[in-house]
This record gives C-alpha cells, structure tokens and sequence, in this order.
C-alpha cells in the first residue's frame, strides 16, 4: 500500500507510540487525524504535522461513529487504523490483607485497551469495506497494538495482560473476517520502550529496565514502533501477524 495520499486514523496519537506513528504516517504523506482524549495534546501534535484531532472515547460506539465521519468529511474514508489507544494499572489480583483485586478497575482496563480496539476496528473497517479497492487490490489495513505482558505478564499487571491478550488473540479471527473484503490486520507487540510513562521513572529505573534487554540494550525509540506500523502498511504479505518488537526481552516475574 502506498501511504501517500490517503487517510490515517491513530488512536492514542497525542503522545506515547501514537504519536510518533502519526509523525511518521505525516511525514509519508497521507493525511491523519488523531484520535485522543487528551485534547490539548492532542491538537498541538495534529496542527504540528498538518492533521485534524477528534476528542474520542474509543469505548463509545457513537463518539467513535461520529468522529470517523468528522474525518471523513475532512480527508477522506481511512484505508489506515492505527490503534494505540490504552491505559495500564497496576493490581494483583489478591493484594495486602487479602483485599481482592477491584473489578471496576479491572473492568475499565478491558473496555478501553480491548472492547475500545475491537470498536475501531469494526466501525472503521466497516466504512473501508465500501471504498473501492487500491491497484494492490486492498481497501486497507489496521495495525494494532498488544504487548509483551500479553505473553509474560508481570506482577500486578493482571488486567493489562488480559486486555493485551485479548489483542492478541483476535488478530487472526480478525484478519480472516476481512480477508474478502481486502483488508489486513496485524498486532505488534512493545516490549520496554520510553513512553510518557517511562519518562517519569527515575533515570536509574530507565537505565536499569533498558540493559534488562538483550540487544539492543536500552529502551525502545516510539519511532521504531512507528516505523514497524509504516511498514506493516506498506507491506501487503503482511496480515494476521503478532510482531513482538522488543530487542529478544522475555520479562520477568517482577
């Protein structure tokens, strides 16, 4: 798929891996908009690489409805869905004085990370379905966003596992429910990389998690992910695939 010149939609791309994937996306030409709750984040990084900012709520069926439509209206149907919308916690699932895991927390985890994506993804690729296909006989392509703890959760990382697995797993129903209709999907998998998050730990924490990674011994650049997600775009063989991208990192208990 060529990206020049078609439409984009990132979830998540005021800060963090969305937004350096609609950097890169900008910078290769299609037109994106970026879909986040954090508003003013939000706009500055759209104004900053020519894009458009809808305030979404990717768990909201009708919020997600309209702000395709506001895109739409404004660059054209998405051929692009690029999912890096998601929130973590940290709970174990019995913690001190044998207190149970809080389900609403665990619950809220599940709709954003896992029931938000898959709500993209089906209103999104529905509206795909009606475009005309491309020379390369696609009508688009949606990339996803997992994680290592999908596979080696962590302590506490219960619902954020869960929610990641969930990811996971649906990639190749996915991609096999739109194969006929030209659409492919794919789920790359983050191992350590310097989010928003990462940056406010200590800088001995950030060193100390960087060189816990085989090679190469640091954290990951959001552009490497950005990069991973152009090219899974610009790659038609690709479809149906969980991509770890985490420099051989198996995570530990703890």
């Amino acid at each position: 798929m060529e990206i020049k010149g078609l439409s984009a939609i990132v979830t998540g791309g005021a800060s963090g891996l969305g937004e350096a994937t609609a950097r890169r996306l900008a910078k290769a030409g299609a037109k994106v908009t970026i879909f986040d709750m954090n508003a003013d984040r939000g706009q500055m990084v759209a104004a900053d690489i020519g894009g458009h900012f809808e305030t979404v709520d990717v768990s909201t069926a009708d919020n997600v409805s309209n702000a395709l439509a506001a895109s739409a209206a404004i660059h054209g149907e998405a051929r692009i869905l690029i999912n890096c919308a998601g929130i973590a916690i940290g709970e174990k699932t019995v913690g001190r004085d044998n207190v149970p895991h809080d389900l609403d927390r665990f619950k809220k985890v599940i709709e954003v990370n896992l029931i938000g994506s898959f709500n993209v993804i089906r209103l999104a690729t529905s509206r795909m379905a009606a475009l005309e296909p491309l020379d390369t006989k696609e009508r688009g392509v949606v990339v996803n966003t997992a994680s290592v703890a999908a596979i080696e959760g962590q302590v506490g990382q219960v619902a954020y596992s869960a929610s990641k697995g969930g990811i996971a797993g649906m990639t190749v129903p996915i991609a096999r429910d739109l194969s006929g209709l030209g659409i492919r999907v794919c789920t790359i998998a983050p191992g350590l990389f310097l989010t928003p998050m990462m940056k406010g730990l200590p800088e001995e924490v950030q060193e100390s998690l960087g060189a816990s990674v085989p090679f190469p011994s640091r954290l990951g650049d959001p552009d490497e992910y950005a990069h991973l997600a152009q090219h899974i775009c610009e790659n038609a063989m690709l479809n149906g695939e969980l991509i770890r991208l985490d420099g051989a990192i198996r995570m530990a208990p703890r």
